[in-house]
């Protein structure tokens, strides 16, 4: 099969990639630079960005199946207006350039965070029918960014584009070359750089389960259907001592709440940007650890077969991939 993959340098991409490999599948992928992440990969690439809907065009075309996963993921605002330039008006692009060439269906990675996570009347685990985050000012520039790109997505289903929607919670997993802000903490307990842990948790999910249900989505999910593909929760100590039981390296033993993370919101911004690396705490990462997000993935788990492994393995795996690459060294 003939399909092409936007985003494939990133950290979910370099596992999609790879598994479209091992399937047999012919893979074109659309990259706007150098993609240290699919070297040695016999992979076809081509020069493009979501922004511009001509390079897209001539990326799809022939193809059968788009996997569209290039995103601006952001803790810090907008401040470039990249996030709503890629995230709703290149996913418009994708849309109109698969549509137009004849795409036979696109795969649409959007995230946990188009619902509204923030909503006083959550009661129990969030499912695909939840209240998407409406797009203004007093919601997170990314949180309305996935779902007015889904919003944006289903004008383009409406004209006769077959899409499918998956929603992945906070992904960890290997080839995270990045790293990812999940392997940046990770990467950071191992190495005894976190000054302190914070209280609070998020759902994690394994990068290649994300994978398997994006696969499953093209396969067999239904046109215009949404699917949350996450994990388990966890807190954030939980995940630490998940992290010691692999590495044997104890994790920082003060445990902050998070209003006292907040103080200091402004010091961890500006040592990351002396660093030019984004911070790992900011006011909108902070918030996410309160929500004690649930999700419901059994409609994924009904009709794609989706199912997520153990956090333990997924850590495990993860550490085994840091040390291949020799990030692990001291």
């Amino acid at each position: 099969m003939r399909v092409v993959v936007t985003g494939a340098t990133g950290h979910v991409g370099s596992n999609l990639v790879r598994a479209l490999l091992r399937q047999g599948d012919h893979v074109r992928v659309m990259v706007r630079g150098p993609a240290r992440s699919l070297d040695g990969l016999e992979v076809e690439r081509v020069s493009g960005d979501v922004r511009d809907e001509a390079s897209l065009r001539a990326a799809f075309e022939g193809a059968e199946i788009v996997y569209h996963l290039a995103a601006v993921i952001s803790i810090t605002g907008d401040p470039s207006g990249m996030v709503r330039a890629v995230n709703v008006d290149g996913t418009r692009r994708v849309a109109e350039a698969a549509l137009a060439v004849g795409v036979r269906r696109l795969v649409h990675c959007s995230s946990v965070h188009a619902f509204d996570l923030y909503r006083p009347d959550i009661t129990g685990p969030i499912d695909e029918t939840w209240h998407r985050v409406p797009d203004a000012a007093s919601h997170f520039a990314y949180d309305r960014s996935k779902a007015a790109g889904e919003r944006a997505l289903r004008e383009v289903i409406d004209r006769g584009l077959e899409a499918v929607i998956l929603h992945p919670s906070g992904i960890v997993g290997p080839y995270d070359f990045g790293p990812s802000r999940m392997g940046r903490v990770l990467l950071g307990l191992y190495h005894r750089k976190l000054p302190s842990l914070i209280e609070g948790g998020f759902d994690f999910v394994d990068v290649r389960d994300v994978v398997g249900g994006l696969m499953a989505a093209a396969d067999r999910g239904r046109p215009g259907e949404n699917y949350l593909v996450t994990g388990h929760f966890l807190t954030v100590p939980a995940l630490a001592r998940v992290a010691e039981g692999i590495t044997g390296v104890k994790p920082p033993r003060l445990t902050v709440p998070i209003w006292l993370c907040r103080v200091g919101v402004p010091f961890a911004a500006a040592y990351g940007w002396a660093r030019k690396q984004e911070p790992l705490y900011t006011s909108e990462s902070l918030a996410v650890l309160e929500t004690h997000g649930r999700f419901d993935w059994g409609k994924a788990q009904r009709e794609l077969g989706y199912t997520a492994r153990s956090t333990e393995d997924t850590v495990r795996d993860t550490y085994a991939w840091f040390d291949a690459a020799g990030m692990l060294k001291r």
